[in-house]
């Protein structure tokens, strides 16, 4: 950490040995709540070592100046790679090198600092979160798992990839039996994915199970589709768990979010955007299972059901993770973060829970216990903010500093803070 960072130097005070960083009288949410009173928080070795109400001597100290200490924010649903740029090696070489470096860094510049990617080819996004990890690569701490597992010509493989066969093989694995959905799972475990997504809309025509209409902005007739058979569901999920990976299933209507906790997954990406929550026991459903519901507004709010929805499930005290769904060719990396949290807010979550869902419950989704909230021992990934976000979800927006790993990441502060 250097001065440039806008921190100050401690240099002569006396008494206990200085921590790394302490951040000054900061109004803190931690990931739940917002503690009353002002705080110093304190950093040592890229973790947090306190949070006191009392001062605290580091290093290098940053004056919040009564403005607001939170967890940097966690987007669990991205797709990092272009599907529409990346249709060959040269094409996926030429993003990795000249637009991927940039789009990581937006995350950072929005106070978004760890990301999952649930759909991006394996071996580019695996290797891309290595040169994270290193520092070769600069950008949020990074989430993989791998390629999404479809059925035989579904969603997105017929889809997103449907003219684009070299991506096709690459962003999806689609499989049409039990034995093969085992080894893929074992295989992307194998390689050290942090988690496995399947997606139920999509399997081989002759599964027997009902047709579904997929409709999205870009198909307005719709593509016709089968879900994913419950046998391969079941068996994905129980292979995933295996080697002791959560599983999160990618579901818009209420029976194939049945379909999807009654097999044993972890989560549901999407959740039901197609059509109203009508079904109550499939409510009391997840709150029994301990399903994680990320409703990805950004992307869904299309349909006019899928706020009324996510209030429905909020309501009643289902676990609720932030996810945007974002993907290269529309809005911007970081900032769609920040507007998924906002239309949430606008489906009437208050903003603590919006908070906390991007905070604490992504990271309860991400199985990261080590993120997510401001307390001693935790990563301290940190935001510095100008104004209060419990008061109003805007005030994400005014951000002054990004944390990441104990570290200054960005700093927007004015040089006279």
């Amino acid at each position: 950490m250097t001065q440039q960072s806008g921190a100050t130097v401690n240099a002569g005070a006396h008494g206990p040995a200085p921590y790394d960083l302490v951040i000054r009288r900061a109004h803190v949410f931690d990931g739940h709540r917002a503690l009353a009173g002002l705080y110093d928080i304190a950093v040592d070795g890229g973790k947090i070592a306190s949070v006191s109400a009392d001062p605290l001597r580091g290093t290098r100290e940053v004056d919040a100046a009564g403005g607001w200490v939170m967890p940097g924010l966690i987007d669990t649903h991205v797709h990092l790679y272009d599907v529409r740029a990346v249709s060959g090696p040269d094409s996926m070489r030429a993003f990795e090198d000249n637009e991927l470096p940039r789009k990581l860094g937006l995350f950072l510049d929005h106070g978004v600092t760890t990301i999952k990617s649930v759909g991006d080819p394996t071996g580019g996004i695996l290797e891309t979160r290595s040169k994270i990890a290193a520092g070769v690569l600069g950008g949020p701490r990074l989430l993989a798992t791998g390629c999404g597992i479809t059925g035989r010509d579904g969603h997105p493989a017929t889809t997103v990839f449907g003219d684009n066969p070299w991506a096709r093989e690459r962003f999806t694995a689609e499989v049409d039996g039990v034995r093969q959905i085992r080894d893929l799972v074992h295989h992307l475990a194998d390689r050290g994915v942090d988690a496995i997504k399947l997606l139920s809309e999509g399997a081989c025509a002759h599964s027997g199970g009902p047709t579904y209409l997929w409709r999205n902005p870009a198909f307005p007739d719709g593509v016709e589709l089968v879900r994913l058979p419950v046998a391969l569901l079941r068996a994905g999920i129980e292979a995933g768990h295996e080697r002791g990976l959560r599983v999160t299933v990618h579901t818009t209507q209420q029976a194939a979010a049945r379909e999807a906790i009654e097999a044993g997954a972890d989560g549901l990406e999407h959740g039901v955007t197609i059509e109203p929550l009508t079904d109550h026991s499939l409510i009391d459903l997840m709150l029994e299972h301990g399903i994680t519901y990320t409703p990805t507004l950004w992307i869904d709010d299309a349909h006019p059901d899928a706020r009324g929805n996510l209030r429905k499930v909020a309501a009643a005290g289902v676990h609720i993770a932030l996810g945007s769904d974002t993907f290269s060719g529309r809005g911007l990396f970081g900032a769609n973060t920040l507007e998924e949290a906002e239309l949430m807010v606008a489906a009437r979550m208050t903003p603590a829970q919006v908070l906390a869902a991007g905070t604490s419950g992504a990271s309860r989704q991400c199985v990261r216990p080590d993120l997510g909230t401001v307390a001693p021992g935790k990563r301290a990934d940190l935001l510095v903010l100008n104004a209060d976000p419990t008061a109003d979800i805007g005030n994400i927006r005014d951000l002054g500093m990004v944390i990441l790993n104990g570290e200054v990441a960005v700093d927007k502060r004015r040089p006279s803070l």
